[in-house]
């Protein structure tokens, strides 16, 4: 297997794709194991992953997300915050926060929310006061609320992974996701008053009324979505074709979509589709040998021989996954990871709606950790401030997250409530 590592880190370090890579180390793989007779059913065990009707929600979703971003919603959202809380101290970074999780209920996308705020939400705050450094880290370390609440790509994915129902994980990210906003929320307070950061005067506020109406499309949106997955009206990836439709409709209402806007939407969509579902046939391929080889059962063996419960293999997977968090992809690292160790941690009795929103939120902390945090790279990118300034900068914000995610693991009730309330998690 050592060669199969050198393998890897060649092609990786050629420029190849991430999927081409896993795919040819996969290969390499049975070859090496003497599977190589396995080769020929291979076709068959790659459709069998991609054939999964949930994942049909998944683009569906992507372009809901892509539509929203390009129809006006973005400053649509951020007006309405300010009517909220832009009086406080630090308002605008309570906005930021705010607009975070308007913003998940629409796009579902941690990248896709920083890359809006950054280039909306940033040169405001920067133009009121705050340093740019700051303005970059709490707009990155809010954006991953949105792969929590629901809708949420991640969700979709992992649900299609583990044969778990993607309503009852939608239903589960909406605490957590508000658990996370508050904790933002306390973090930048304190900073607020310790930074002495401005706020807005009252003449400067936009009048709530008005303003609420102004957005009532937009907010609509995540409530028609969640209620019809919620009450049996639609399933998720009917919910997701709703909901391209109600992008479309607000798009036009807010004059935000034109020709251009359609064509770059559909553009994105059909490649961050095509390279999520070409990673899922790579390391489909490697998850048949991991099968194979019985790596599962050998992982099983080894958490028993070291004496883990449950709660002490939670914490050990949790902390594999923050490691690969920081320098994989989400889809590769759940993919990779998740048919090898989340089997052991349901055979010890972990509810695998929980599981998912756990490793789920684990993994959105590695979009803002360096070396290859997803979030911090766009909003570096976006913002102009340098990556390692900007990833001291968001520290004091990923501990706070990391203090989240092991209530999350502790406290299994902040996940499972609202599923069990609506009869779709175990008792």
């Amino acid at each position: 297997m050592i060669w199969v590592a050198g393998f890897a880190l060649i092609l990786l370090m050629s420029g190849l794709a991430i999927a081409y890579v896993i795919g040819g180390a996969a290969v390499l793989a049975y070859l090496l194991t003497d599977n190589s007779r396995y080769l020929a059913i291979l076709p068959q065990q790659i459709f069998s992953k991609i054939d999964v009707f949930a994942l049909m929600a998944m683009p569906l979703f992507i372009l809901a997300g892509e539509l929203m971003n390009r129809g006006g919603i973005t400053k649509v959202l951020i007006t309405l915050s300010m009517s909220l809380v832009g009086r406080l101290r630090g308002g605008l970074g309570h906005v930021n926060v705010l607009t975070s999780v308007f913003f998940a209920g629409i796009s579902g996308s941690a990248v896709a929310d920083s890359a809006a705020l950054s280039n909306t939400l940033v040169p405001e705050m920067r133009a009121r006061g705050y340093s740019l450094t700051y303005a970059s880290a709490i707009t990155a370390a809010s954006s991953i609320i949105g792969p929590i609440v629901p809708p949420s790509i991640i969700l979709i994915f992992y649900g299609a992974l583990m044969q778990t129902s993607v309503s009852a994980l939608f239903l589960a990210g909406i605490v957590p996701g508000l658990v996370l906003a508050a904790a933002l929320l306390v973090v930048n307070a304190i900073a607020a008053a310790v930074g002495n950061h401005p706020r807005l005067e009252r003449e400067e506020m936009p009048p709530f009324f008005a303003t609420f109406v102004n957005a009532l499309p937009a907010l609509s949106i995540p409530l028609i979505i969640l209620g019809g997955i919620v009450f049996g009206w639609m399933t998720p990836t009917e919910a997701a074709a709703v909901a391209v439709v109600a992008a479309l409709g607000a798009g036009w209402f807010y004059s935000g979509l034109d020709r251009t806007a359609l064509w770059e939407a559909g553009r994105r969509t059909v490649m961050l589709s095509g390279s999520i579902f070409v990673i899922i046939c790579a390391v489909s391929a490697l998850g048949h040998l991991g099968a194979l080889e019985r790596i599962p059962e050998a992982i099983s063996d080894l958490v028993a021989e070291l004496g883990l419960g449950p709660v002490g293999y939670m914490l050990a997977m949790n902390a594999i996954f923050l490691l690969a968090g920081m320098v994989l992809d989400i889809p590769v690292a759940l993919a990779l990871l998740v048919p090898l160790l989340a089997p052991v941690a349901l055979a010890q009795g972990a509810d695998p709606v929980h599981l998912g929103i756990v490793l789920s939120f684990n993994l959105c902390i590695g979009l803002i950790s360096p070396p290859l945090g997803g979030c911090l790279l766009v909003v570096s990118a976006v913002t102009g401030v340098n990556y390692w300034r900007l990833a001291r900068a968001i520290l004091p914000f990923v501990l706070v997250e990391i203090g989240v995610l092991f209530l999350l693991i502790n406290f299994p009730a902040l996940s499972l409530t609202l599923p069990r309330a609506f009869g779709l998690a175990g008792g």
